[in-house]
């Protein structure tokens, strides 16, 4: 099995699929014994159509990972079709949405007010605070990314748990890996 880099060196919420020759409950069974022969490289939780996969605690820091699989039989042939979610953790994912939404927010009614004022043929010094919210929503964007630079190895950790769990190599590369 290659351990080489197979995910993108930054994507948002990076995604893959593959079709696996076995069952969701074959694959069910072999990530939870996984979870229990390797406890310290990944932990989680498998069960029917899903699994979460985790950094252990001792290991995980503010950046770190994790990765959602869903399950679905294959309608055309035998076997399961696994969509796998990297993402940041709950928590982080939602603060980041959080900032996204509030300063978009702020950018909107700005510019409503701004440019208003602006066709009234008023002062509208309220429009400097545009270019100030965009570097904002700028940084916002770069720290993310320096966090996802900073969570790079866990995922590689993440996915050849995964790869090595089902004993099979499931490529992120090319076509299987996407942004959402």
């Amino acid at each position: 099995m290659s351990h080489g880099s197979h995910l993108p060196p930054f994507a948002i919420r990076p995604r893959f699929q593959a079709e696996l020759p076995m069952t969701q409950e074959r694959i069910v069974q072999k990530i939870n014994k996984g979870f229990s022969v390797h406890p310290s490289q990944c932990v989680g939780l498998a069960t029917h159509g899903f699994a979460n996969i985790k950094i252990p605690v001792n290991d995980r820091h503010y950046w770190s990972p994790q990765l959602s699989v869903m399950l679905e039989d294959l309608e055309e042939k035998e076997g399961t079709l696994l969509r796998g979610l990297y993402g940041p953790a709950p928590a982080v994912w939602t603060m980041f949405v959080f900032f996204y939404t509030l300063i978009g927010f702020a950018l909107v009614v700005i510019a409503i007010i701004g440019f208003s004022r602006l066709s009234l043929d008023m002062p509208a010094p309220i429009l400097w605070w545009l270019p100030v919210l965009i570097v904002l929503l700028l940084s916002i964007y770069l720290v993310s990314f320096f966090g996802q630079k900073i969570g790079h190895d866990q995922m590689e950790r993440l996915h050849t748990f995964l790869e090595e769990s089902l004993g099979l190599e499931i490529g992120c590369g090319g076509g299987g890996m996407t942004n959402g």
